[in-house]
C-alpha cells in the first residue's frame, strides 16, 4: 500500500512541474454564456484595466479603411466593471445562429478570451469562436449524423521539388463500402491560408457530413489544397517551423500552382476511389482560391465539369508573368464550348472585390456564357464563404 502511494506521490510531483495550473487551478469565470433568451454574456476579469470591449461579427456592422477601400467589419461593445472587479457584456438582441469570431480590446491591445479554450487562426491571427446553433448554422455542428474522415496526406510535386501536403474529406461508409467509386470536389482557400484553413475555419467537414446526412448532397470527396507552392505545408507543419504565417508568400499567383495542380488531381485519383471523368470533378475556393479556380479551370476546360467562384479576386495586373493567365477571353470560350454543368459565382454586396467580379459576370453576360450567381450582405469573410459552400455542394454531380 505504501508502495502505490509513493508512486502517487511521485506521479502528482512530476505533473505539478508541467500541469499544475491545469489540474489544480481554480475554474475561470464563465465566458462566454450564451443564455436563455438567445442574449450572450462575455466576461473578463482584471481589476486593473481601464476599457474592455469585445468585437465580433455578432455586432452590428461597422466601415473600416483598407487599402483597398472601406468595407464592413465587425463593430465593437463596452464591458462594464462591477464591483468584483468582473467585466461583463450582454448582447442587447439575441444572436442568431452561425459561427462567430470574435476577441477582447483591453486598454487598446487585442486580447483573447482565455475563459474560451476555442481558438481559431486565420493566416497571423488568433480570435476566439462561438457556435450557436439554429439555422443554417445546424450544418456546421456536430450533429448525431453518420460522420466522415479528415486525413492529412503528403504528395510529391514535380513542380515545387517537394513533399507537400493536403488535407482530404472522405465521406462516412468510404471505408466499408470497399467497391464505391466517388466524385471529387478541390475546395481551395484564400491568400495567407493553407490546407488547414476549410476545415478550421470553414467547417467544411460539419457541412459536408449535414448535408450528405440530409440528403442534399452527393456523397463526395474533398480535397483541401495548399495553394502556396512555395511551402510545404500548413506553418509548423513544415520544415520551417515556428514561421510566422503571412500573405506575402512567393508564388501564390503567378501562375506556378494552376500549372502544378494535375499533379494533385493524379495523385488523389492513384490513391482513392475516384471517378476520373470530368463528369465527377468539381473546384472550387475563396478570394485566392476563387482566382486559382478560375484560371485552372479555364486552361485544363476537360478537367473541370463544376467550378464555383467564391469572392474571387479574378483579375491579373501583368498577364505576362505566366501563359496561364494569357488569352483568358479565348480560354473562356473554349470552357463554355465544352459546356460546364455548372459556372457559380458568390460574393457579397460589402466585399472589396465586388466590382471586379461584376465587371467578370458582365463579360460573361456579353458572351451568354451561363452561370449562377449568389449575392449575400456582409463583405470578405468566412460568414459568407460558409454559406457559399453550403450552397454550392448540393448543387454538385446530379
Amino acid at each position: 500500500m505504501k508502495k502505490i502511494i509513493s508512486i502517487a506521490a511521485v506521479m502528482l510531483l512530476g505533473l505539478s512541474a508541467n500541469a499544475q495550473q491545469a489540474i489544480f487551478g481554480k475554474p475561470g469565470i464563465k465566458s462566454p454564456e450564451i443564455n436563455s433568451d438567445g442574449t450572450v454574456t462575455f466576461r473578463y476579469s482584471n481589476p486593473k484595466a481601464i476599457t474592455v470591449q469585445v468585437t465580433g461579427e455578432f455586432l452590428p456592422i461597422t466601415k473600416m479603411d483598407t487599402p483597398f477601400g472601406k468595407y464592413d467589419a465587425p463593430g465593437t461593445a463596452d464591458l462594464k466593471q462591477d464591483k468584483t472587479g468582473i467585466w461583463e457584456y450582454t448582447t442587447t438582441e439575441p444572436v442568431k445562429g452561425g459561427f462567430y469570431n470574435y476577441y477582447f480590446i483591453v486598454n487598446g491591445q487585442k486580447t483573447l478570451d482565455l475563459n474560451n479554450v476555442f481558438v481559431n487562426r486565420d493566416v497571423s491571427s488568433l480570435t476566439n469562436i462561438l457556435l450557436i446553433g439554429g439555422g443554417k448554422a445546424d450544418l456546421y455542428k456536430i450533429q448525431e449524423v453518420p460522420h466522415g474522415t479528415v486525413s492529412r496526406l503528403w504528395y510529391h510535386s514535380k513542380t515545387a521539388g517537394f513533399d507537400r501536403r493536403i488535407t482530404v474529406y472522405t465521406p462516412a461508409g468510404y471505408e466499408t463500402s470497399k467497391r464505391t467509386k466517388y466524385p471529387v470536389l478541390y475546395l481551395l482557400h484564400g491568400i495567407g491560408g493553407d490546407e488547414e484553413a476549410w476545415i478550421t475555419q470553414g467547417r467544411a467537414s460539419q457541412i459536408m457530413d449535414n448535408l450528405i446526412a440530409q440528403g442534399k448532397a452527393k456523397a463526395m470527396i474533398v480535397v483541401m489544397t495548399n495553394g502556396n507552392i512555395a511551402e510545404e505545408a500548413a506553418p509548423n507543419e513544415n520544415a520551417t517551423g515556428y514561421c510566422v504565417p503571412t500573405m506575402q508568400l512567393p508564388k501564390t499567383m503567378e501562375g506556378t500552382f494552376e500549372e502544378s495542380f494535375p499533379e494533385i488531381v493524379k495523385f488523389i485519383e492513384s490513391t482513392y476511389r475516384t471517378i476520373p471523368q470530368k463528369k465527377a470533378r468539381a473546384i472550387a475556393g475563396l478570394s485566392m482560391g476563387g482566382f486559382h479556380s478560375l484560371y485552372i479551370s479555364a486552361n485544363y476546360p476537360d478537367m473541370f465539369n463544376y467550378v464555383g467562384l467564391f469572392s474571387a479576386a479574378v483579375g491579373v495586373s501583368d498577364t505576362s508573368v505566366s501563359p496561364i493567365y494569357q488569352n483568358i477571353d479565348d480560354k473562356l470560350r473554349i470552357q463554355f464550348e465544352k459546356k460546364p454543368a455548372l459556372y457559380w459565382i458568390g460574393i457579397g454586396s460589402a466585399d472589396f472585390l465586388y466590382a471586379s467580379n461584376k465587371e467578370f459576370r458582365t463579360k460573361l453576360d456579353a458572351n451568354s456564357y451561363p452561370y449562377k450567381y449568389m449575392e449575400t450582405d456582409g463583405g470578405h469573410i468566412w460568414r459568407n464563404w460558409r454559406t457559399y459552400l453550403a450552397t454550392f455542394v448540393p448543387l454538385l454531380f446530379r
